[in-house]
């Protein structure tokens, strides 16, 4: 079978083996290298390989600055980068010119068929520059914080011409499609595909009981797998332990991940009298996270509407936990709502209330050993829409379409 020369654009994706970064950009081409011949071109980043082959992928990474200051994509993401250093803005050009350049380089080097751009700025906006000097033509997918968290005039119009100048525009969840639509013309075609998680390594066979031991967690283990920003709500979810330990003494809670806000949070841990009941333990490998779900008996994602409008695009790391066996909550925000229904595949909570969290917390651990129907309805769920072979097929399908 002949097969198709696809480049993808990102800025996130795997540094090294064992990264904490999400792996999802990775995992998807991964399962299309059957169908097409593949180039990643993706941001350096201090210590990574400039070029490499990642399991039948050819990898390539741009440089836009002095090697140890290229820390804009990696870690925590563009966004809370740029939170965290105001400094980084000024690297926000160089950037961008140098995406753009290495991807005319990689046109003309390896011929793609179709480029898959993923988030909307500053990949797509890039991918619909080569298109109008190479004629290439391109699909972005829209991920979120492309959408909720860049706002203003100018990023507006630079949004809108990488948006109506695609072959297909692909998003996340039914939320960022909606406010595609109101901001950019209902007219505007999209299609609803999440990105993936294997179901057969998130799995509850992955149960490890040593974690239990390593952290001393003897009573209900609650589980928070993810960034440490505002959008995330972990500062609710830290606040309702109190109320969660008057009722559940033996509680802990295990936050993993790292971000912008990691010393805030453990400080208000401390504040708290916390801190032999909230564990931080960092950011841990990917390859690591799935016997972490498995073992936990809730996790909690308390996603909330941030301030300047960022939101959960998806939550993929719920479909993880909830294919793992682990009894979700969440709020009801942004593209969750396609992931938990309530009472059916898990357990949503008001976001932004500290009080209701802690109650509906309870109220779980009260009736833990009859949930069995929810966790089953809940994995049962998540590998029928969300296993990576029904979305990595998606995917093949659009971009091995003809008429692209």
């Amino acid at each position: 079978m002949h097969k198709k020369n696809l480049l993808i654009v990102t800025s996130t994706f795997p540094r090294w083996k064992k990264d904490t970064d999400p792996p999802f950009v990775f995992e998807l081409a991964k399962r299309l290298t059957d169908a097409f011949n593949i180039t990643v071109l993706a941001p350096n980043y201090p210590g990574a390989k400039q070029d490499e082959f990642m399991e039948g992928i050819n990898v390539h990474r741009f440089r836009y600055f002095l090697c140890n200051f290229e820390i804009l994509a990696g870690s925590d993401g563009i966004l809370p980068s740029l939170k965290k250093n105001k400094y980084l803005y000024l690297l926000i050009p160089l950037f961008i010119l140098f995406e753009f350049l290495t991807l005319l380089k990689l046109i003309k080097k390896t011929k793609p068929d179709v480029i898959h751009a993923h988030w909307i700025l500053p990949q797509g906006f890039v991918a619909a520059l080569a298109k109008k000097i190479t004629g290439v033509p391109y699909i972005v997918t829209a991920h979120g914080s492309d959408i909720y968290g860049i706002q203003g005039n100018l990023f507006k119009a630079l949004k809108g011409y990488a948006l109506h100048n695609a072959a297909h525009v692909t998003v996340v969840s039914k939320d960022i499609q909606q406010t595609i639509k109101q901001k950019f013309g209902k007219e505007l075609p999209t299609k609803v595909i999440s990105m993936g998680v294997d179901s057969q390594l998130f799995h509850p066979d992955r149960r490890n009981l040593t974690i239990r031991k390593k952290y001393n967690i003897s009573g209900p283990f609650l589980l928070y797998v993810g960034r440490l920003s505002e959008v995330k709500g972990v500062r609710y979810l830290i606040e309702s332990m109190p109320k969660i330990l008057k009722h559940f003494a033996e509680s802990k809670l295990l936050i993993i991940g790292k971000g912008e806000l990691q010393q805030e949070l453990i400080r208000l841990t401390d504040s708290l009298g916390l801190l032999e009941r909230v564990i931080f333990a960092g950011a841990i490998p990917n390859s690591e996270i799935p016997q972490f779900l498995a073992t936990a008996d809730i996790f909690i994602g308390p996603s909330i509407h941030a301030e300047g409008g960022e939101k959960e695009g998806f939550g993929l790391t719920l479909v993880e936990a909830a294919m793992s066996g682990c009894i979700v909550i969440t709020s009801n925000v942004g593209g969750v709502t396609d992931i938990i229904e309530n009472a059916k595949t898990g357990f949503v909570a008001k976001e932004k209330d500290s009080e209701a969290l802690a109650d509906l917390i309870c109220n779980v651990l009260n009736q833990f050993d009859s949930l069995s129907d929810i966790r089953l309805n809940a994995r049962q769920k998540m590998v029928s829409q969300f296993d990576w072979q029904v979305i990595a097929g998606k995917y093949q399908k659009i971009l091995s379409n003809n008429q692209i």
